[in-house]
């Protein structure tokens, strides 16, 4: 599960928006990655918490019905499940850029060829897509750990106090990096695939985001360290323009075959979570029941890895990664909200070995779940207006299809307990 969470978190962030970041914060990237994985953490410790007491697919959407009712948790579901689709679309951006800095091949046909082939993976079955993406995480780590390894020895050389401009910009550069460490709460939607979920799944996700943590300052510090950040800024394959430079060229090409391999994973385990969303919403009657039907013998939900992959494939045709992972993470970041919100009303619940981020209260107010609702609401504030307006046109929409789907005869389905697995 770990391993899982690595590979999906990976790739996004580093080998993706690493340049666009560099732009904006300049050599003090590093503080917008670290203020980036404090959000996380507070958030992640809150899921961790929420997936042990309900180790169901549909995370989201089942902790916020749980806590706020069957509408809410429908918005709140609605609104993770089409984060997820979007980030799959700026991932798979990011995959045909790399591609291009090395064929020159078409942007658009590649990221749709992509969805499409990872769609077709995840129908094969659970532990196939799994042992294939973990695979990729290992070849995917092994090209950060050369970034870092070529380029540690030019550590020291530039101020790294310097920035762009000033704490707004951080500030919106740590908005756009949260991004990268998008991921930890899609483990949550893999519980029903994981043996004994209330102890391993939560362990997880803290391991995953403390180890991406460790590797993503790594990579900040040793990459502006070798290349000017405006030329950072300027490249579609950042990281491979670090180990060029640091290299003399020696291993020019090799960095951007291995993001080959990292937004391929990310984009193989983000649809892998999104259909797991559908597929639970739908079994719990909030979506069309045509989403939790399951393939004979595969166990797989065809019909939800279909729908999710064509609505990434139309997102990706915006083509502007910024545009789209700021887009993502303006609607995910609501999402947050909702999520920290439902654990704040909960409140503590189960045995001591569940309590894992309301343990700490202060006048019976649980610390870490208001840490995770109030640094998502800050990085909502700086995620841009354009981001944030769609955002809330994405909610509304989910309103409305909920008050639709209120009128209409929900379809027989067929629910079979931990799909895939």
């Amino acid at each position: 599960m770990t391993a899982t969470g690595v590979g999906i978190i990976l790739g996004a962030g580093i080998y993706v928006l690493i340049g666009e970041a560099a732009g904006i914060a300049g050599n003090g990237v590093w503080l917008p990655f670290l203020i980036s994985a404090l959000a996380a953490a507070f958030t992640g410790l809150t899921y961790a918490e929420l997936a042990s007491r309900f180790p169901r697919a549909g995370a989201t959407f089942e902790y916020t019905r749980r806590a706020f009712g069957p509408r809410t948790g429908f918005v709140a579901g609605w609104t993770m499940l089409f984060a997820a689709m979007i980030q799959v679309s700026a991932v798979g951006i990011g995959f045909s850029g790399y591609l291009s800095d090395l064929v020159n091949a078409p942007r658009i046909p590649v990221t749709l060829g992509l969805i499409a082939v990872s769609g077709a993976v995840l129908w094969l079955g659970v532990r196939e897509s799994v042992r294939l993406g973990i695979t990729f995480a290992v070849v995917e780590a092994f090209g950060l750990l050369l970034a870092i390894g070529v380029s540690a020895r030019f550590v020291g050389d530039v101020d790294y106090l310097e920035f762009a401009g000033g704490f707004p910009d951080v500030m919106r550069g740590s908005a756009l990096l949260f991004f990268a460490f998008l991921g930890f709460e899609q483990m949550a939607n893999l519980a029903e695939e994981a043996k004994e979920p209330t102890r391993s799944l939560p362990r997880a996700i803290i391991f995953s985001v403390s180890i991406i943590t460790v590797i993503y300052m790594l990579v900040a510090i040793t990459s502006v360290s070798a290349v000017d950040w405006r030329d950072l800024a300027e490249s579609d394959a950042p990281l491979g323009l670090v180990v060029e430079t640091a290299t003399g060229a020696r291993l020019s090409g090799v960095l951007s075959v291995i993001a080959l391999f990292a937004t391929a994973n990310t984009v193989l385990f983000g649809l892998m979570a999104a259909s797991r969303q559908a597929f639970g919403m739908a079994r719990a009657g909030a979506l069309p029941g045509v989403l939790a039907r399951l393939t004979e013998g595969r166990n797989t939900p065809l019909y939800a890895i279909i729908a999710v992959s064509v609505v990434a494939g139309l997102f990706s045709l915006a083509g502007d990664i910024g545009q789209v992972a700021q887009m993502s993470n303006a609607a995910v970041l609501i999402a947050f909200i909702l999520v920290n919100a439902s654990l704040l009303k909960m409140g503590s619940g189960g045995g001591p070995e569940t309590r894992i981020a309301s343990r700490w209260s202060v006048r019976g107010v649980s610390v870490i779940p208001l840490m995770g609702l109030g640094t998502s609401a800050v990085m909502l504030a700086y995620t841009g207006l354009i981001p944030i307006l769609l955002a809330i046109t994405l909610v509304s929409s989910g309103v409305l299809v909920r008050l639709l789907l209120d009128r209409l005869p929900q379809a027989p389905h067929r629910e079979i307990s931990g799909a895939g697995r």
